[in-house]
């Protein structure tokens, strides 16, 4: 009887496939961050400067709300960037799907859809 031994990480060629899904990953939220922060750089093309001193009040209000957004979405995205490279480490050290709880495997699903989870799910629902 043969006894089916448990995998302790993830194949050169399933890393390999996990490397490029992330890299692709960072590239896209790298443009994005680029993105927002041309927004927060560029002034706010909808001037009010013809419009009456309520109405500018009232945008300058909202320009500073859109700001504060946006300043929290590049932030976000920022950690995301880091979450990410720091997702790559992983793979060259070929721990990258190892659960920092368990010590076993992440699911491939959860992986793919969260590549840089350090966590199985065993042990994320444990945190609740």
């Amino acid at each position: 009887m043969e006894r089916k031994t448990e995998k302790t990480r993830y194949s050169d060629s399933e890393l390999q496939e996990f490397k490029e899904l992330i890299t692709g990953k960072l590239n896209s939220a790298k443009e994005e961050l680029l993105a927002l922060t041309n927004s927060l750089s560029s002034p706010n093309k909808n001037g009010t400067d013809d419009t009456a001193g309520t109405y500018k009040t009232l945008e300058d209000g909202s320009a500073t709300l859109e700001k504060e957004q946006l300043n929290q979405l590049a932030a976000r995205q920022k950690k995301f960037i880091e979450n990410l490279e720091a997702a790559l480490v992983r793979i060259e050290n070929k721990t990258y799907g190892i659960c920092r709880e368990t010590g076993k495997l992440i699911q491939k699903e959860r992986l793919k859809a969260v590549p840089h989870a350090t966590l199985s799910m065993e042990a994320k629902l444990k945190q609740y």
